[in-house]
């Protein structure tokens, strides 16, 4: 019996956000065996991937090396050929829009290949909805059109007649416009559409990088050189454009339009990275450190023999959370094993880090530093003789420890569980752009990446047009170490957590 061969899915990726994709589009990428992208899909798609999953970029980009479309259509029927059971045609907006998707699918079919068609949220809507312009409108316009304004090489002529669809009283939505702005606008005008007719161009809708400027439609080329935008970008004509200047919602987030370096490790950046870009930042990663396992089997031998009898289990970090129970249940499945022993952590990041395990921590202190911790853990007057188990990484513990044996007259195990190590930028895209550009605030959160920060200075070196950035700072001791190196420090909130910390870049950020 013949195998059954494997199926193409064509799938919107969406305009840009990675949060506008179906939960369709989100499960393929998980099951993908290839994924076969284009260049304006969102890299965070890609880590949606398996790790085993073949990546193949197929993007077009004007006036670059471009993969044709026939090669690209005979790579989606090799991939099947080959015996992979998911391959996935990642496009960005909807397959179906401007995105030869037809083509595709008509290729896929002469050649008898299986496919289904995924679709995502186009870019026009996108640019409207993100900007407040109501495509419809009662008593405005009851009708909208897309249109393209890239010229077929083929034709060697235009394939918009500009003048007819100047003359329709509907909201026009063109894609792949900004070439041929001023002639497009000159053909609408001909064609009778009044030049005081509200327009705007949108620029990388739904991402932090949008831009928009808006114009009367004689204006439009004028102002849009001015502002400096470009591809890609959609082109909106009509009266409901002026809706748009009151329902602006996204570019008037409080961080729209500031770009702020994350320099936490990979695993940990994406929930400081997800807070900044919901109130508008760009947030650009450049991990400094990376954090992995770090288990000595003989200090774990004898903790685990006597794991029940300890009063109290200390964390202090959330690594040290999440690598203590991955240990911990590989090795004893059964949480009880922990006994009846109480549990403090350092924050509430820490402390969140545990509840995710159904359990609850007894202690938590005001101040989320290891002398918070200590203060609070000696104030409870419950460590005389305990036995107290601190759970660490390579770096730090010394201090806390110290205290609770001198001052708590406790009996402290140290369990170090993971290990921080200096992440080597080299030549990654985003210390690239970081040289290039530069950013208005660059964040950290732990005195390791201050000090990997430091130690690589001339890989991160700004260049002459490069904006520099103001130094935020977690807390006390990640100040001090900045301090140490000369750095001057621009934004610490009072309390020691990620929601305090977004919370002063936001009000610096106001002014």
């Amino acid at each position: 019996m013949a195998e059954e061969q494997g199926t193409v899915y064509l799938v919107g990726a969406g305009p840009g956000d990675p949060g506008l994709i179906t939960r369709r589009a989100h499960d393929l990428l998980g099951e993908a065996d290839v994924l076969v992208y284009d260049h304006l899909v969102h890299p965070d798609l890609l880590q949606v991937c398996r790790a085993d999953c073949e990546k193949i970029y197929v993007g077009k980009m004007a006036g670059q090396y471009s993969v044709r479309q026939e090669k690209i259509q005979t790579i989606l029927v090799e991939q099947i050929r080959a015996g992979h059971r998911v391959v996935v045609r990642l496009k960005g907006g909807d397959p179906l829009v401007y995105g030869r998707g037809g083509d595709e699918a008509r290729h896929l079919r002469e050649h008898g290949v299986a496919f289904e068609i995924v679709p995502g949220v186009t870019a026009a809507a996108a640019a409207a909805a993100y900007t407040g312009i109501p495509l419809t409108q009662r008593h405005t316009s009851s009708s909208v059109t897309f249109l393209t304004g890239h010229e077929d090489p083929v034709k060697g002529t235009g394939v918009i007649d500009w003048p007819r669809w100047g003359a329709l009283e509907t909201t026009l939505c063109i894609y792949m416009g900004m070439a041929r702005l001023a002639d497009i606008v000159d053909g609408l005008i001909e064609g009778g559409r009044d030049p005081q007719t509200p327009a705007a161009v949108v620029q990388w809708a739904s991402t932090p990088l949008q831009r928009s400027c808006r114009a009367p439609l004689a204006e439009l080329p004028g102002r849009v050189a001015e502002a400096g935008l470009g591809a890609p970008a959609v082109v909106i004509v009509g009266d409901v454009v002026t809706y748009g200047e009151n329902l602006n919602w996204y570019e008037e987030r409080p961080l729209f339009g500031r770009r702020v370096v994350v320099t936490r490790n990979r695993a940990q950046a994406g929930e400081l990275r997800e807070r900044l870009e919901r109130l508008g930042a760009e947030v650009l990663e450049i991990p400094l450190i990376r954090v992995s396992p770090d288990h000595n089997e003989s200090i774990w031998s004898e903790i685990l023999e006597e794991l029940g009898s300890y009063d109290w289990l200390v964390f202090a970090s959330a690594n040290g959370v999440k690598h203590f129970f991955d240990y911990l249940l590989k090795k004893h499945p059964d949480i009880r094993n922990l006994g009846a022993m109480r549990i403090a952590a350092v924050g509430k990041a820490t402390a969140r880090a545990v509840e995710a395990y159904r359990l609850t921590c007894e202690l938590v202190p005001e101040k989320a530093t290891a002398e918070g911790l200590a203060d609070a853990l000696i104030e409870t007057g419950s460590l005389d003789s305990a036995k107290v188990l601190v759970v660490t990484g390579n770096r730090g513990g010394e201090k806390l420890i110290s205290r609770l044996e001198s001052e708590g007259f406790a009996i402290v195990d140290r369990l170090p569980v993971y290990k921080t190590e200096l992440e080597k930028l080299d030549d990654a895209p985003a210390v690239g752009d970081f040289r290039e550009k530069g950013a208005d605030y660059i964040v950290f959160t732990s005195s390791s990446t201050v000090q990997s920060f430091a130690e690589q200075a001339r890989s991160l070196k700004l260049g002459p047009s490069a904006k520099h950035p103001l130094a935020c700072s977690i807390g006390p001791v990640t100040t001090e170490k900045l301090k140490g190196y000369g750095i001057t420090v621009h934004v610490e909130p009072k309390q020691s957590n990620l929601d305090a910390l977004v919370e002063a870049i936001r009000a610096h950020a106001a002014g």
